[in-house]
């Protein structure tokens, strides 16, 4: 995995939990996950790359990660 920032590398290291998100505004849609392999299955049935993936850590922290 890569990185464009040290949060993001800290916040996928103490991750708890992964979020999936597509879509902008009130056509937002989020789907939360356990691992960052499930976010990936779900983001895959799209197969357009739009789907943003992100990290949350113990405190609630959040950092996107890539989008897939």
């Amino acid at each position: 995995m890569e990185f464009t920032t040290p949060r993001e590398k800290e916040v996928y290291g103490n991750a708890v939990a992964f979020t999936a998100v597509r879509g902008r505004g009130a056509q937002r849609v989020r789907f939360d996950c356990a691992t960052i392999e499930e976010a990936f299955v779900w983001a895959a049935e799209f197969g357009d790359g739009r789907t943003m993936v992100y990290a949350i850590d113990g405190l609630g922290g959040n950092a996107h990660i890539c989008n897939k």
